[in-house]
């Protein structure tokens, strides 16, 4: 992101600095919705790039990243099956700032497993609300434009 003198890279830098600059509509959750949902995403990113970037595939360290992040998933998936929305905060009937964090994280993965690990992750079989999730942030005109 560029804005004026400043330049961002980091997906939740720029979200912060987008909802801090320009609030309509607003993002930030009530904290206290947020503080289930951050628990819910905790660790994700850094799971996902463990896991991506170990070489070689299939050893045991490579089952045991894998099963890390399968964990996260996981807690993604019953926090997401809890929502009555699509989304991550509250009921899920707005996106906030957390949807806009986790959607590149998520595409970073979906990518990642891809390219890098052979699909070894069927997010469509294993976390159907994961991948429900990814559908409808990644069909957003924010997000593919």
């Amino acid at each position: 992101l560029r804005h004026r003198k400043e330049c961002y890279t980091e997906s939740d830098v720029i979200a912060q600095y987008l909802d801090f600059f320009f609030q309509e509509p607003p993002l930030s959750g009530k904290k206290k919705l947020m503080a289930a949902t951050q628990e819910a995403i905790d660790g994700f990113f850094p799971a996902v790039a463990k896991y991506l970037k170990h070489t070689p595939d299939g050893d045991d360290d490579d089952a045991a990243l894998k099963q890390n992040l399968e964990g996260v998933l996981g807690r993604i998936e019953q926090h997401l099956s809890e929502k009555s929305g699509p989304f991550l905060v509250g009921d899920g009937a707005e996106f906030t700032l957390a949807d806009a964090s986790l959607a590149p994280k998520l595409f970073h993965m979906q990518v990642g497993l891809q390219k890098f690990k052979d699909n070894a992750i069927n997010v469509s079989e294993q976390f159907p609300a994961v991948q429900e999730y990814m559908t409808a942030i990644f069909d957003r005109p924010s997000f593919k434009e």
